[in-house]
């Protein structure tokens, strides 16, 4: 394969009797002051010696660099797996499809301080970024020090202008849980959570809101290793109620997994629930009843808005998307008594 340190601009400008300028006006699409049998000719004679320029360079030498950040807060509580969970992996996935099917290229990037996300968009000349998992505060903090279009991913915030904001309906998601729960007879309940704050806030009360009356919070450590233990002390605890509302698939999984080799049955005797509609709910045994996000959607919504702000700098929206519950065998027990 024909490399470009092989092929220099140069050599092309000197087989066609054209400038090097003229080369790499053509290779970099600016062709306004340029004859259209001149552009043949050197697109041709790129062609036929293989050259393949530096995309890098190429993009960043335009206006338009063509390339969306998606940037997210790897947060403590991922442990250095970031990438590895379930909700965070299926999201860059409809990013990625979506981002491409609009001509774009996708850049992927993890920071603890969305401070950094400055320097990152302006090294790399971003149009736009998707930008997730950061608190309410941040986001505005962002959005004062850079002028480059972004939107957020189910952020928890006062929207004062030049954001867009792609929310999910948590509280609805809750409540469609508790409504569940309720139907199937479940009188003692408890919601689980690593916090009691925005969106898991919004998921608990909308719980509450289903059930007609007010479940039990238990706040779970952050990190796995804690969490093993703690559940091991609370094991007693656990048992006394019929279902349990977990504010993740993978909580709800990872708790669920505990309880069984602890011999208790799922849904015979603990009916367990998530949020999320991962992947993660068909790779269970019991498959997981779980609050679902329109993945495809959001992220369509998310490069749509996006391409508006980049037309409008004064453009801002918040999109409220709607849930689905999905039941699995995890809450198919008969009715409780």
């Amino acid at each position: 394969m024909w490399d470009e340190n092989r092929v220099r601009i140069v050599d092309i400008a000197e087989e066609l009797g054209v400038s090097t300028a003229t080369v790499s006006n053509v290779i970099h699409g600016k062709t306004k002051k340029i004859s259209d049998k001149t552009i043949k000719l050197v697109q041709e004679k790129l062609q036929e010696r293989g050259y393949i320029p530096n995309m890098a360079a190429t993009l960043l030498a335009q206006n338009n660099s063509r390339i969306i950040g998606v940037i997210i807060n790897n947060h403590r509580k991922y442990e250095g797996h970031l990438f590895e969970d379930p909700f965070i992996a299926a999201s860059i996935n409809y990013l990625s499809d979506e981002i491409e099917k609009n001509g774009y290229f996708m850049m992927l990037k993890k920071a603890e301080d969305i401070m950094e996300i400055v320097k990152f968009a302006t090294m790399w000349n971003l149009d736009g970024m998707v930008v997730m998992s950061f608190c309410e505060d941040e986001y505005q903090r962002l959005r004062e020090k850079i002028r480059i279009p972004f939107v957020v991913y189910d952020g928890f915030f006062e929207n004062r202008g030049r954001i867009c904001n792609v929310m999910i309906d948590d509280r609805d998601g809750g409540r469609q849980v508790g409504e569940h729960f309720r139907q199937l007879g479940h009188k003692k309940v408890l919601c689980v959570s690593d916090n009691k704050i925005c969106m898991d806030l919004e998921r608990y009360l909308g719980l509450c809101d289903g059930l007609g009356f007010e479940a039990d919070f238990m706040q779970i450590p952050m990190k796995k290793e804690e969490r093993e233990v703690f559940y091991q002390e609370q094991f007693d605890v656990l048992c006394r109620y019929s279902a349990i509302f977990a504010v993740s698939d993978y909580y709800a999984a990872e708790l669920m997994r505990f309880l069984q080799c602890c011999n208790i049955r799922i849904p015979e005797d603990i009916s367990i629930a998530g949020f999320d509609g991962s992947p993660l709910c068909k790779q269970v045994i019991p498959t997981l009843t779980s609050v679902k996000q329109d993945g495809k959607y959001r992220a369509e919504m998310a490069i749509q808005l996006l391409i508006k702000m980049r037309d409008d700098p004064l453009f801002s929206k918040d999109v409220l998307t709607k849930v689905e519950l999905v039941t699995g065998e995890s809450t198919a027990a008969a009715l409780c008594g």
